[in-house]
């Protein structure tokens, strides 16, 4: 364990941050809002103001927490001097976690993207291997679900298809949460798992792929024009193994943008206009993330893997048997402990993700 740390690292902490600039910046801004009457009624003006004041509230919490949790360091390090081993204890987790806490704010400090700050709609999908390739998915939602937990953020599921056997075919959720889509875009591509398939009477390995599509969440300060007469809306009855959440109607909605062929459907909500409300939602962010495609003039990368879900075109290969080992073929960042990545632990993969991606000069995003 490290010696006690001292107020200079506090002080360098806190010029990292920078933050009474920051809260005079936002206090400047909180009183520009108020002192514009049309404010809320001109979105184009008020988007980037928005988006700073976001921004700095962010930056001001983190470094909050950060301060808190040295803070709390420094206090359990003065207790363990005195040779209390439970304090010892405490302030070796506690260490741990503010090692593992600046590695995400270095990372998020990476971030530039237009909408990295935003909540994100991840999308999961099956790909070759029948029903172990549905059980694959079923995982890889648990994985985020528990990732999401990790981080403290909210999560909402909006359409969910149960495999035919076991597992799911496809899921959409949305995360909440600060740099929830700047994270999790890391995430875009094809998963790879090898294992002895529980399905498989005969214990044979199996190799079973799903593929990870993450866009961000476009607020009200993002206009996308969206005509009502392009829309197409169906109603159907919600799937499910039954129970008081599962509707009796049919309040399940799916809608298609005619013009782009996009799709979107939601089912979890308890009524109808409440599901269409979700999958409107659903539909700006994707056809928002249609336009930055376009916008860069190429397929992204991404979309390309999209449309093979299947050996080749893998971002990440997860081995249970005859070995354990997570890796990223990207950025060859391995862990030999995918019980754990499987928990959710996956800040190690996206920091290291971000930190490449930033050495070569490219955003994730583009």
């Amino acid at each position: 364990m490290k010696p006690k740390s001292n107020a200079s690292s506090l002080n360098a902490y806190g010029g990292f941050f920078d933050v009474a600039t920051k809260k005079r910046r936002l206090e400047d801004l909180e009183i520009q809002i108020e002192a514009t009457p049309d404010f809320w009624n001109r979105p184009e003006a008020a988007a980037p103001v928005l988006k700073e004041k976001k921004l700095l509230e962010i930056s001001l919490a983190t470094a909050d927490r950060l301060k808190r949790s040295v803070e709390d360091l420094d206090a359990a390090i003065e207790l363990a001097v005195d040779g209390d081993e439970d304090y010892r204890a405490e302030a070796e987790t506690l260490l741990v976690g503010l090692k593992k806490e600046l590695a995400t704010v270095e990372a998020q400090s990476l971030l530039s993207g237009e909408t990295d700050a935003n909540s994100a709609i991840v999308s999961i999908n099956a790909g070759a291997g029948g029903t172990e390739s549905c059980d694959w998915a079923q995982m890889l939602l648990r994985m985020y679900l528990r990732y999401a937990e990790r981080k403290g953020w909210k999560t909402e599921l909006y359409d969910i298809l149960a495999g035919d056997t076991a597992g799911i075919r496809n899921a959409t959720f949305e995360v909440q949460g600060d740099f929830a889509y700047g994270l999790l875009k890391c995430e875009n591509g094809v998963h790879r798992l090898v294992r002895i398939s529980p399905y498989d009477s005969n214990a044979r390995r199996h190799t079973s792929f799903a593929s990870v599509f993450v866009t961000p969440v476009v607020d009200d300060s993002i206009v996308i024009e969206i005509n009502p007469a392009d829309l197409r809306v169906d109603t159907f009855r919600s799937s499910g193994a039954g129970g008081q959440h599962v509707n009796k109607t049919d309040s399940a909605v799916r809608l298609t943008h005619i013009p782009t062929g996009v799709v979107v459907a939601c089912q979890t909500q308890r009524s109808q206009h409440q599901n269409r409300d979700q999958a409107m939602k659903l539909l700006r962010s994707a056809l928002y993330e249609r336009e930055l495609a376009e916008r860069r003039k190429a397929q992204d990368a991404l979309e390309a893997s999209k449309t093979d879900i299947s050996f080749g075109h893998q971002i990440r290969s997860y081995v249970l048997h005859p070995y354990q080992l997570v890796k990223d073929h990207r950025t060859d960042f391995e862990s030999h402990t995918p019980s754990e990545v499987l928990d959710g632990d996956l800040d190690a993969f996206i920091n290291r993700s971000l930190e490449d991606a930033f050495k070569q000069g490219k955003n994730p995003d583009k």
